[in-house]
């Protein structure tokens, strides 16, 4: 093999990738991972969820000390952008990165998914706050006892609702889009589950000083709520599977084996872009399981 040829190339610098980078350093291997920058768990404020850390860790705080670990092992990791991904002559991959193409003998993808977020003012300054979350199965047990609001749509808006009354009594299902009006059956189902309903939109959002979400609705009204979910799903970012072919599910999820290979063969997927759990904890057994299998591939073990 050319000596220029990597073992591997991971795509994504979240969890999933950083975990991935870790096993692979450790197994010895010629690879790089891309990170682009927009990893879905550096949004996190403090996720109270992940093994190994009682007092909670800061999203980026976690994405750095994972590098650093990566980093200690001789892991290469590169800032950038991959524009596209094809089958080499030769077998492997050819990977281009800001207009320059690597070839890899194997490949994975640890892109991870992109929130819908509500089109608000001040959504970022209230998520950086906490006061809008993404995931109650991460931190909704912060939430016990609390006036919670949670913004989606239909029936997966109100399967969330449902879930955090879990953990209060106290819970109101909202909407941004005037179009959407609650079904008769909506309206039932959430009454017997004691959800509140307010089918006006919300128009605004404010994160105010007393650590409440100031949220005004198309007719005026203003309502306040200790925290608010946004459910309003997720986008894969799944276009370079897309791209050479590897099965996605009809959402766009990449199809992987127990092993995590996709049906391309050497192409491996890890974490959110593959499963619709979205844990951090998830993604980093996916990436372990990925990269060695990747290690095993090339030792010429079939993984399959």
């Amino acid at each position: 093999m050319v000596a220029d040829v990597l073992d591997s190339l991971i795509v994504g610098g979240g969890p999933a990738g950083m975990t991935a980078a870790i096993y692979l350093a450790r197994f010895r291997r010629r690879f790089e991972l891309i990170d682009g920058g927009a990893s879905r768990a550096s949004w996190v404020p403090v996720s109270h969820n992940h093994a190994g850390f009682p007092d909670g860790i800061n999203g980026n705080v976690l994405l750095e000390r994972m590098a650093a670990q990566a980093l200690r092992y001789g892991a290469a990791i590169r800032r950038g952008q991959v524009d596209a991904i094809a089958a080499a002559p030769d077998g492997g991959f050819t990977v281009t990165i800001g207009g320059v193409t690597r070839t890899t003998r194997t490949s994975l993808l640890a892109t991870g998914v992109v929130d819908n977020e509500p089109d608000l003012p001040d959504l970022r300054n209230a998520v950086a706050r906490g006061l809008i979350r993404y995931c109650p199965v991460c931190d909704g047990y912060e939430v016990i006892g609390r006036k919670v609001g949670v913004i989606g749509h239909g029936t997966s808006g109100l399967a969330e609702a449902i879930f955090v009354r879990t953990y209060s009594d106290d819970v109101t299902l909202l909407s941004v889009d005037a179009s959407l009006t609650p079904t008769d059956e909506t309206r039932r189902r959430a009454a017997e589950a004691g959800i509140g309903l307010i089918e006006a939109p919300i128009v605004a959002i404010a994160a105010e000083a007393e650590q409440t979400c100031a949220v005004t609705t198309q007719d005026g009204q203003l309502h306040r709520f200790d925290t608010v979910y946004s459910a309003l799903g997720t986008r894969k970012r799944s276009s370079l599977a897309r791209m050479i072919g590897a099965t996605l599910t009809d959402e766009g999820a990449i199809v992987t084996s127990a092993h995590q290979q996709t049906s391309v063969k050497g192409l491996f997927a890890a974490g959110d872009v593959v499963r619709g759990l979205n844990q951090i904890s998830v993604a980093m057994g996916e990436a372990a399981i990925a990269a060695t299998a990747i290690h095993n591939t090339l030792r010429g073990m079939s993984v399959e």
